[in-house]
């Protein structure tokens, strides 16, 4: 690759390609190459031509590549042979959805869901029973948690697990249809052993959702007594997994399979745990799971970029009409809208790229326990639900509008973007539904935002009931608009610098989020002094609102994180060009949330113009660099496995100029019929 994008003259500025590609490794590079070293390898990559069967059967033998490989023990216990490397061993599983969706999130269920459960909440001697097997898949393993009648609501789940004091076991049940276990990776083949997640009840009292190791079947694959179960069968996508369904009557297990890191029960039956709130024992539970958000997160980021650099390579590739040329056809990416549909989307994959780097560095900051308070889990949380629900979504989009732009090149599956979409698609309702997640994000803005006036005297409290009297005055008036008009002077150019400021663009995206918690939270206040129906109903009424207001949060994260990542090159040029790819990102939220900027009084009807003009000229600026720009991922022909984007596209159309040039060149091409009218008008004018 070269040092400077291609094409990149006439726009003032290029970019220095190996700094920018370092920049978008992140802070475990190495990690991330190995991982795309080995995904490079055919025998990790997805046929496409297999069945289901097939392809089930190939994914496992591609598990037993990995465990060969090593990389994916790097976040277990240096004890059992791990080396407890939290971020390295994330960036290096998310590169896996360039070899095979199905290969990564297989390799999910196994290491990061099976095995990380008995990791976080088991203890040691857990670790040493089950975790060499785990490593070596040599157990298989499913993780029991998700059940028909309950996704999302985890606590609500249905399975029982009763301790039986006389025999010193847990009895586990799936005592009505909705109770059992449902869509899990492993469950219909090849899983022999779980972690199930079920209700706690001992001494006749239910102390909440614990985890326990249990087995599956036998050494020949069978059901072990009173389980049974049900393959899924074919799906949108990730066909490559064998999902399945699991119930239980009856089943016992011995007192020691319970993962008791944080709950325990003695052989007498009694229930001990160092977290005395149920509440936060079972949010503390679930909360050592969150890699799995935070690797979808990265996972999407990497498909988005790889659909984008097969579109864009075969825009700047493909040629169609001819408006410019008497004889050559453009290029796609010559044409306005085509780099409106496509160059906006790589600015987007850049910021979730440097989003995604830090929500990595933040979990292994509190995975190591470098930084690990409650408040630093919250965080982690609440970053990780934000960032995953939008980078799952944006990978949708992207990927379908890669798809179209590459119009029917791009439904063939040789061509991989229907595929990487239909892979993806579950993406946005596992490891957490996008639309709860959020929710949960505009609940913690809620809580912040109520812990600012914790404490605050009444005159604290009236000088901000002023300060938000006069806000909303000076807003909602005109007053903005009118101040925005005066220093504009009803020109554009005027608009345009001030919309292309970085502090303004802060400003309109953190005003957004703040106003909209404030809102909210004014409209909520009158809740604790209602019953709990009718406080629900009011809390319900606010739900719309306060997910668009955590969505707007997690653009202002990605946006902010963007900021921060071009603020540390320091070489003038990228530093340049990639100002204008922030300024694209951060102008296209504006534009998209227009309405509300407008409604608001926060942008007068100049500046709102300004900012669809001023990204058009970004757009225009950007195209000379969009390929180089989305070459420095860094994804070669290797990972991209597409014949769009193969060179092919530019052989046949050179290969069509060449034809008619010799034709035009012998005298012997045809005459135009709509020219040889032309000639003879003028002859008989």
């Amino acid at each position: 690759m070269s040092n400077t994008s291609p094409n990149a003259s006439g726009n003032g500025a290029t970019f220095n390609h190996e700094i920018l590609h370092r920049a978008l490794l992140g802070r475990w590079p190495e990690a991330r190459l190995h991982s795309r070293e080995l995904a490079a390898k055919p025998e990790m990559q997805r046929d496409p031509l297999l069945g289901m069967d097939e392809h089930r059967e190939r994914v496992l033998e591609q598990l037993g590549l990995l465990v060969d490989d090593g990389q994916v023990h790097a976040a277990f216990p240096k004890t059992v042979g791990g080396r407890e490397d939290h971020g390295g061993n994330i960036a290096g599983f998310e590169e896996l959805v360039t070899a095979d969706p199905s290969l990564q999130i297989k390799a999910g269920v196994q290491w990061g869901l099976f095995g990380s459960a008995v990791m976080h909440l088991g203890t040691a001697e857990h670790h040493k029973r089950w975790l060499p097997g785990i490593m070596s898949l040599e157990i298989p393993g499913v993780f029991a948690m998700t059940e028909t009648g309950h996704g999302s609501d985890v606590a609500s789940i249905g399975t029982t697990a009763t301790f039986d004091a006389d025999t010193d076991e847990f009895v586990v049940n799936t005592p009505f249809r909705g109770a059992w276990k449902d869509y899990l990776g492993n469950a219909a083949i090849h899983g022999r052993a779980g972690v199930l997640f079920a209700q706690l009840i001992t001494g006749g009292v239910n102390h909440g959702v614990h985890a326990f190791f249990i087995e599956l079947r036998d050494k020949d694959g069978n059901f072990l007594p009173g389980i049974g179960g049900e393959d899924d069968g074919l799906k949108g996508g990730l066909n490559g997994i064998d999902n399945g369904r699991l119930h239980f009557t009856d089943v016992r297990i011995p007192r020691t399979n319970l993962l008791n890191r944080y709950g325990d029960v003695a052989a007498d039956g009694s229930y001990t745990s160092p977290i005395e709130s149920p509440g936060r024992r079972f949010f503390t539970m679930l909360g050592t799971l969150v890699q799995g958000r935070v690797s979808l997160d990265g996972a999407a980021t990497v498909a988005s970029a790889i659909g984008l650099q097969i579109a864009l390579t075969y825009a700047n590739q493909r040629r169609q009409f001819n408006a410019a040329s008497e004889y050559d056809e453009q290029v796609l990416l010559d044409y306005q809208r085509h780099q409106r549909r496509l160059i906006p989307k790589l600015a987007q994959t850049f910021a979730q790229n440097f989003a995604h780097d830090e929500l990595l560095t933040k979990f292994d900051a509190v995975f190591s326990g470098a930084e690990d308070t409650d408040e630093d889990r919250q965080d982690l949380e609440t970053l990780a639900a934000a960032l995953k629900s939008l980078s799952t979504w944006n990978a949708l989009e992207v990927l379908q509008e890669a798809r179209e732009a590459c119009g029917g090149a791009g439904f063939l599956a040789e061509n991989r973007l229907v595929g990487l979409r239909a892979d993806l698609d579950v993406y946005v309702t596992f490891e957490g539904d996008n639309t709860v997640l959020l929710q949960l994000v505009g609940k913690r803005l809620l809580g912040d935002y109520a812990r600012r006036f914790k404490g605050a005297s009444g005159g604290d409290l009236a000088r901000f009931a002023v300060g938000q009297a006069t806000d909303r005055a000076f807003h909602g008036s005109g007053l903005r608009r009118l101040t925005q008009n005066v220093a504009d002077l009803g020109q554009v150019a005027r608009s345009v610098g001030h919309v292309r400021d970085a502090d303004e663009q802060r400003d309109l995206l953190t005003g957004r989020v703040e106003t909209m918690i404030g809102e909210i939270a004014g409209r909520l206040r009158p809740a604790g002094k209602l019953g709990a129906t009718e406080a629900a109903a009011l809390f319900n009424s606010q739900q719309n609102e306060l997910i668009e207001a955590a969505r707007a949060h997690a653009e202002l994260l990605q946006w902010e994180a963007f900021t921060r990542a071009v603020d540390k090159i320091t070489d003038r040029d990228t530093q340049t060009v990639l100002t204008w790819l922030r300024d694209l990102f951060g102008l296209s939220l504006i534009e998209k949330h227009a309405a509300w900027y407008l409604i608001n009084g926060r942008l007068s009807p100049a500046r709102a113009q300004a900012v669809s003009a001023y990204i058009d000229r970004l757009v225009e600026r950007l195209r000379p660099q969009a390929q180089g720009l989305v070459e420095a991922f860094g994804y070669g022909p290797e990972h991209l496995r597409a014949k769009i984007a193969s060179g092919a596209e530019e052989e046949r159309q050179e290969e069509a100029r060449q034809y008619y040039r010799t034709q035009r060149a012998s005298g012997e091409a045809p005459i135009e019929e709509k020219k040889l009218k032309k000639k003879a008008a003028r002859a008989s004018a």
